[in-house]
């Protein structure tokens, strides 16, 4: 899918030269020449990158991306005159990732981008990689608290999950009856182990091939339950 970026800045001839440069790169590029309309246009769409300009009407760079913090972690990279004070634009007050000066080249501002988009990226790809687990055919979506075996969806109930949940997420740690009926019924459950025992016969009846023989939940003889990765 091609990256989105917002390039804002009332300097029409180099709002000009980013968005042809950027469109190059097969990017989709909206434009924005003041500080209202740069605000509307990130509340409207969602954006990969925004340029933002400091110096510009209505509201100032530095306000927008004062108040696009407040609603968006978008990634900003502010385009500034030589000599302002960069320390305080990256600040904490603004909350702006990079800073790029005038005059520019535009390779460089291509460089940028590319750098913060393959940065998040890789934290997208760390952040997806613990919502879903998957071991062999099984898929674990824990966001969405669905389970599949070879791409076919299994109906789980919500305690039965809550165990899978728990063992997958610590593989080949052993949990005794005791401590699963804490950790996901609760200290105050007033059941008894048996209840462990009745859901992980449950969970293997529906994930297993063979329940009698299992792939994933394996027994430790004597002391409990555990997830084989």
């Amino acid at each position: 899918m091609s990256k989105r970026v917002l390039v804002v800045d009332d300097e029409k001839l180099i709002v000009k030269g980013i968005r042809f440069s950027l469109e190059q790169e097969g990017m989709e590029v909206d434009c924005a020449y003041d500080g209202e309309e740069a605000l509307e246009k990130a509340k409207e769409k969602e954006y990969d990158m925004i340029l933002l300009d400091i110096m510009l009407p209505k509201l100032t760079g530095l306000e927008v991306c004062q108040q696009i913090r407040e609603f968006s972690s978008v990634p900003i990279i502010m385009l500034t005159a030589k000599g302002e004070d960069m320390d305080k634009i990256l600040g904490l007050e603004y909350g702006a990732d990079d800073y790029i000066t005038k005059p520019f080249n535009i390779l460089e501002v291509k460089a940028r981008i590319k750098a913060i988009m393959r940065r998040m990226r890789k934290e997208e790809a760390k952040e997806s990689f613990g919502k879903t687990l998957v071991s062999g055919d099984l898929k674990l979506d824990c966001e969405g608290r669905r389970v599949f075996i070879a791409g076919k969806e299994i109906n789980l109930t919500a305690k039965e999950f809550d165990v899978l949940e728990l063992l997958a997420k610590n593989p080949n740690k052993v949990y005794s009856r005791e401590n699963l009926l804490n950790l996901v019924w609760g200290y105050e459950y007033p059941g008894d182990v048996r209840t462990v025992d009745v859901h992980i016969r449950r969970l293997r009846e529906k994930i297993e091939a063979v329940p009698s023989d299992p792939k994933y939940v394996h027994t430790k003889w004597g002391i409990g339950y555990y997830f084989q990765g």
